[in-house]
Order: structure tokens, then C-alpha cells, then sequence
């Protein structure tokens, strides 16, 4: 109860934030309610940090779980909205396309961000965005690399631009280029970054055409690309494993009090969770499977908030033009990679 107490006034302050952040987000949804919920959260503690901290109440407990462990719980509930037979049946056309973006995409991030010389982790989040699902690929790897509210900020708002710029341009290009049904949805799906932003782009293609088509391929191919986060996670995972048991046998970390390296405290459980509901989700009539993947995505919301909160907006401002142009440059990548091969 204890605790609970030291958190309560934290996460409330997220959950403020998040409600009306969700409905902004089910109105405009090209801008999404993560965006809203970060941004307001940033906003909020530019405006009203030194309040905040001389508060009687303890907010900062609070921030940091639903930055951190909401996020992961939110992340598990999304499992609940996969059926990995659906999934099977339509993407197989479009995996091996899945694949190579993955790899051009973590690539080009790898030499782009080297080059522009910004941190590893601002890198790894825009990468996975930009390959996988945007914002739920950045929240899923975010505790697993230890990244910064900073960092994470950053990716976020550097993926949300070209999700918007997406929408807009990718009909426009689809149609000049002479696309198929087929052909734009599984481009839409396999180069844009976010969910909604996918089924913006596809509905947009399928109410200028007069049928579905393009816009079931998109989804389902999203959907695919989607599942994706596991595999990277959890090759992130034993990444960050390993060079923490190399730093801690050099004698450069203090080894624990169970005698050294543990894998257990580092490996991202919540990804094993997430799985573990999706395959229920697959397999087994689950009623309320439906609220429980409404439900990861507020929290998703709310932990955007945390995130949003605990942001240092001058060190935000201070990183520039660089991680955008990081992201222009992987999303341009796979776009064309993309195109490429649906077009061989």
C-alpha cells in the first residue's frame, strides 16, 4: 500500500492526460493519441515543472512506472488483437518483402545515425520504427535498450511526421505509377510505419478505386510486419545480454549479489507474454479478446504521457534536424526497396 501511494499520484496525472489524449486521437486519427497524449505530457512539464516539484505529492514515481511498466503491460494486452491464422494465410506473398525492408531498413539506420553521429539508442528506435510498426515497435524495444524518455520522444515525433506525410503522398505516388490493388496495399503495408496511417493510406486508395482490396492487403500485411517485434526484441534482448556479461567478465560492472550476470533480470518477459496472447487469441474464443486490445492501446496512451512528462524539452530541441533526416533516410529506403520488389 505503501508504494502504491508513492505511484498513485503519477500515474493518476498519466491517466488525465491519456483520457481526453484518446479521444483527440479517435477524431483526428492521422495524428493518432499517442502523439497527443506525448505532447501534452511535454507541454505540460515545460509549463508546470517547477510546480510539479514543489508539490507535496510525489509525481515522479508514478511517471517513471507508466513510462516503463505500463508501457510493457500495454504491450502484452496487444497480443489479444493478433490471429497468427490470418496472418499466415495473406502475408506469406508478402514476407519475403517483410524481411529485406527489416534488414534495409535497421541497415541504413545503423550507417545513417553512425554517420550523423547520434546515439545508439535514438538509432535502434528510429530503425525498428521505421521496419516494423512505428510507436508500438519504439515502445516495445524502448525498455529493452534502457532508452531514455528522451530518446524515445524523439523517435516518436520523427515517426509521426512521416506517417502524416505518408498518407498523403503514397496514393499520389501509387496511382502515377501505374499500381494495382494488390500491389499498393502490400507497398502501403510494407513501407509505412504506422497502423493507422496504413489504413488511412489504403482506405484512401480503396474509396478512389471502389473496392476493398487494397485496403485488406494493407492491413493484413501490417499486420504480419507487425509480428516482427518479436523476433527484434528479442534479438535486442540477447544482444544487450551478451555485451552486459562481456562489460561485467572485463571487470567493468560490479557483478551482482547472485554472482554475476543474470539473463532473467534483463530478458523482456513482457515480449514472451505478448506472444502467449496472440497465440490465444489464435486458438481459443476469447470474449472479450476485443476490449483487452482496446484496452493495451490506451495504456499505451497513458505511458505515452509518462514519456511525454518525464521529456527534458530543451535536450529535445537540442538534437536538431538529425533524427528526422535519420528517419527520412530509412523511410525513403524502404520505400524504395519496397517498390523494387513488388515491381520485379
Amino acid at each position: 500500500m505503501k508504494k502504491l501511494f508513492f505511484l498513485l499520484p503519477g500515474v493518476l496525472l498519466c491517466f488525465a492526460i491519456s483520457i481526453p489524449a484518446w479521444f483527440l486521437g479517435n477524431r483526428f486519427p492521422l495524428i493518432g493519441s499517442p502523439i497527443f497524449s506525448i505532447v501534452a505530457g511535454i507541454l505540460i512539464i515545460s509549463l508546470f515543472q517547477k510546480q510539479i516539484k514543489k508539490s507535496s505529492l510525489d509525481f515522479t514515481n508514478g511517471i517513471k512506472f507508466a513510462s516503463k511498466k505500463i508501457l510493457q503491460y500495454s504491450i502484452i494486452l496487444l497480443g489479444f488483437g493478433m490471429n497468427l491464422h490470418l496472418v499466415a494465410s495473406a502475408g506469406k506473398e508478402s514476407l519475403y518483402i517483410i524481411l529485406i525492408i527489416l534488414g534495409a531498413a535497421l541497415l541504413s539506420a545503423a550507417i545513417v545515425g553512425k554517420a550523423l553521429k547520434l546515439s545508439k539508442n535514438t538509432t535502434t528506435l528510429i530503425g525498428v520504427g521505421t521496419a516494423i510498426c512505428g510507436g508500438s515497435a519504439i515502445a516495445a524495444t524502448a525498455p529493452v535498450i534502457k532508452a531514455k524518455d528522451e530518446e524515445v520522444a524523439h523517435a516518436i515525433s520523427t515517426i509521426f511526421l512521416f506517417n502524416i506525410i505518408a498518407v498523403f503522398v503514397f496514393p499520389l505516388l501509387g496511382r502515377l505509377m501505374g499500381m494495382s490493388d494488390i500491389n499498393f496495399g502490400i507497398w502501403a503495408g510494407t513501407a509505412i510505419n504506422d497502423t493507422s496511417s496504413v489504413a488511412a493510406a489504403g482506405a484512401s486508395w480503396s474509396a478512389s478505386v471502389g473496392n476493398n482490396v487494397a485496403l485488406e492487403y494493407a492491413t493484413i500485411v501490417k499486420l504480419t510486419r507487425t509480428l516482427m517485434i518479436v523476433p527484434i526484441v528479442l534479438g535486442l534482448a540477447l544482444f544487450h545480454a551478451a555485451l552486459s556479461r562481456r562489460a561485467g567478465d572485463c571487470g567493468l560492472n560490479k557483478p551482482t549479489e547472485a554472482g554475476g550476470f543474470s539473463f532473467i533480470n534483463v530478458f523482456p518477459w513482457f515480449v514472451v507474454f505478448f506472444f502467449a496472447a496472440a497465440t490465444l487469441n489464435t486458438f481459443f474464443t476469447i470474449p472479450v479478446s476485443a476490449e483487452l486490445s482496446a484496452l493495451g492501446k490506451f495504456l499505451i496512451v497513458t505511458a505515452m504521457a509518462g514519456i511525454g512528462l518525464n521529456t527534458d524539452i530543451k535536450s529535445f530541441i537540442s538534437s536538431g534536424i538529425k533524427p528526422i533526416l535519420l528517419g527520412l533516410l530509412c523511410w525513403v529506403t524502404i520505400s524504395i526497396v519496397s517498390f523494387c520488389l513488388l515491381m520485379s
